[in-house]
């Protein structure tokens, strides 16, 4: 990772793995159809209303801050998307998840329901990504299903350690968990893939006993 030079405007667009995939298959399966933009950056916190020299300046230090430069790991660029809402929204989408965290017995299941708290009206179209971390514990799968399937967004792993994470997308999700001979603990990321934001809960396993 390295800082771009903030004295021009500059496009840095690379590939993530996922987009490397897609093109390195040919026959038309690299199709950009979607983007996103983020802040990732920005620190909100230097914004300064008691700047001296008066509101040109509230926002001088973050116009000042260097840029990150593009980087392939689709699980940490873009960690800070940028939303459009509906005209006349008033409020920013909640999301919320029942339950609020699992304790599951080996081989039990458990159903995931997201939410979007303040306008359930929304995320209907795109759906949530649910994001399992680590794939020894359990399995994930959408027992809910977009209603149109072909508008569901590439997903990816998420945690960049040395556990396999898996990632679906749709309105509702069962967990499912291993057969384990030690309790195990993981995380269980939802994500709303049209407005925005996130909430993560704990899952624990139990280990199995006859």
């Amino acid at each position: 990772m390295g800082y771009l030079d903030n004295s021009s405007v500059t496009v840095d667009a690379i590939l993530t793995k996922k987009g490397r995939e897609l093109l390195a298959k040919g026959n038309g399966a690299f199709k950009i159809t979607q983007f996103a933009l983020g802040d990732d950056e920005v620190d909100y916190t230097l914004w300064n209303p008691d700047h001296p020299l008066g509101s040109d300046y509230y926002g001088v230090i973050i116009e000042n801050m260097p840029i990150l430069e593009a980087i392939p790991d689709e699980t940490q660029a873009l960690r800070s998307k940028l939303i459009s809402l509906p005209k006349g929204s008033k409020r920013i989408p909640v999301i919320s998840v029942t339950p609020g965290s699992i304790s599951a017995l080996s081989g039990k299941n458990a159903v995931i329901k997201p939410d979007t708290t303040n306008n359930p009206s929304l995320n209907q179209t795109y759906g949530y990504t649910c994001i399992l971390s680590d794939n020894t514990i359990g399995t994930i799968v959408a027992t809910k299903q977009l209603a149109n399937a072909s508008l569901a967004p590439t997903v990816s792993s998420f945690i960049g350690d040395n556990k396999q994470s898996v990632s679906v997308v749709g309105l509702e999700f069962t967990f499912t968990a291993a057969t384990l001979t030690a309790d195990s603990t993981a995380t269980i990321t939802i994500i709303a893939n049209e407005t925005g934001g996130s909430v993560t809960i704990p899952v624990t396993v139990k280990k199995y006993q006859p």
